[in-house]
């Protein structure tokens, strides 16, 4: 079990970031709110705040861009719903947990508890409105720590987050709250390419390509891809639940303006939280948190969805907003998975008792920079949900390294495994370097890197890697 305890009063001072030393923002509450909005299926860069807004226009999320950090070198802990999720509320990497898909497995709330029991231990109220998608049972509130929960259906609720957030939100109370507030948008994106109606409401009609966003300039497939990517693209376009093999460049076109349409769905409902939250008065004195599960890749290499390790679907949007804080950005690397949960308790001043993987942010948020010299942040998957194509149904087991410079993954299936690219020099990530010789020193050493992370942390994973 847990211990913890509430630090008598956090008083530190909240720092700008890029603001002269010594310059004070905002002084820290002792026990600060905490909001938490969680979108489905968002990539990093698709913020009006980030692209412009030719063609999204995303003010209430722009809005806590500018009043907050954004981490912008944020990954997921697996590019999947149910892993990435059980990791974000237990601070745990989903190996420790046993969860890579997004299969009904429960985990032990006494083994992994979530932070919304951590809190309300704590002292905290807790509320959850939206999509679950977790390993406990929501009904047992006494286990799993929110005991205010609704609307926790998987597709269908977005209308009614924002009505069911205000109303914990415009409850009297003595006590310091956590509410999580979790959209499903723009998620239905997969519905939109199956042809399906959209549980969360309709977006309207695409106009004409010409009228859409452009592809993407990463759309094609990468040079020197693995057979291994290569039969995961073909087995995941076999399967109905991906069907976009005979997607032209318009459709594409059209894709992406759709899913566009659904962030700023999504985005207005955020900013009627926002508008309730200032009614009240609690935005001086709440934390709010804003980041995505996992992303989409929107095209990108020919894919739709997510469980892919490529930018678009394994990187995220991750900023951390506080009244009185100037707008920062920092290219710090952030593992969401293992790193929420013990930011969040050191911001409301609780001390973990248990060593979690994941560091505290807090640092870079209050001054602008961190002593902690984080090398490199690893991801997983294992992308199950393709059909037989040839006989083979590929179900391989997958990590990513990222360090600050490159990207390397290894499967546990396929004649060619490894992947390399340079980040800074091909962030589309458009060659692949693992088996070019000039690359050698590079490509041993992110192994290096992996094995040295996966024996820290008894990933049973290491069977797989090059020795």
């Amino acid at each position: 079990m847990i211990q913890l305890s509430i630090k008598g009063a956090l008083g530190c001072s909240l720092l700008t970031m890029f603001a002269p030393a010594g310059t004070i923002a905002q002084k820290l509450p002792d026990k600060p709110n905490i909001l938490i909005i969680i979108t489905d299926q968002q990539s990093s860069e698709s913020l009006s705040y980030n692209i412009g807004n030719k063609h999204l226009n995303t003010p209430n999320m722009d809005y806590l861009a500018k009043h907050g950090i954004s981490f912008t070198n944020a990954y997921c802990a697996n590019p999947l719903s149910v892993p990435s999720r059980s990791s974000m509320f237990t601070g745990r990497y989903p190996h420790e947990l046993g969860i890579q898909t997004n299969d009904e497995k429960k985990i032990d709330p006494k083994e992994f508890p979530t932070f919304g029991k951590i809190f309300e231990k704590a002292g905290y109220e807790t509320g959850y409105v939206g999509k679950w998608h977790l390993p406990f049972d929501i009904k047992d509130t006494e286990s799993q720590g929110f005991h205010y929960t609704k609307n926790n259906k998987s597709n269908g609720v977005d209308s009614l987050i924002p009505g069911s957030a205000i109303k914990f939100l415009k409850t009297r109370r003595d006590k310091p709250f956590l509410l999580v507030a979790s959209f499903v948008n723009p998620h239905n994106i997969c519905e939109w390419a199956r042809g399906q109606n959209l549980p969360d409401g309709n977006v309207g009609k695409p106009p004409s390509a010409d009228q859409c966003p452009p592809l993407r300039l990463n759309h094609a497939v990468s040079r020197n891809e693995t057979d291994i990517m290569q039969t995961l693209r073909e087995s995941y376009q076999a399967s109905s639940l991906f069907p976009v093999s005979g997607f032209s460049d318009k459709k594409w076109r059209q894709y992406i303006w759709t899913y566009y349409r659904m962030i700023e769905k999504v985005d207005g409902g955020i900013g009627k939280i926002l508008s309730a939250l200032r009614e009240s008065g609690l935005d001086k004195n709440t934390i709010i948190i804003f980041l995505s599960d996992h992303g989409d890749c929107q095209g990108a290499h020919l894919w739709n969805q997510k469980t892919v390790f490529f930018e678009e679907a394994s990187k995220v949007p991750f900023i951390i907003s506080f009244y009185g804080l100037k707008a920062g950005k920092s290219e710090y690397l952030v593992q969401t998975g293992i790193d929420l949960m013990p930011t969040l308790c050191d911001l409301a001043g609780i001390i973990l008792k248990r060593q979690l993987p994941g560091i505290s942010l807090k640092q870079i948020i209050t001054t602008g920079s961190s002593n902690l010299n984080r090398e490199y942040i690893v991801v997983s998957d294992k992308p199950v949900q393709g059909d037989t194509v040839n006989g083979y149904k590929p179900q391989p087991e997958g990590r990513m390294l990222r360090n600050k410079k490159f990207k390397y993954w290894i499967y546990s299936e396929g004649k060619q495994r490894e992947t390399l690219y340079d980040l800074v020099n091909d962030p589309g990530e458009m060659v692949n370097l693992s088996m070019d010789p000039k690359f050698k020193s590079e490509l041993e050493n992110c192994r290096k890197e992996l094995t040295e992370w996966a024996e820290k942390y008894t990933d049973p994973f290491i069977r797989y890697m090059l020795k």
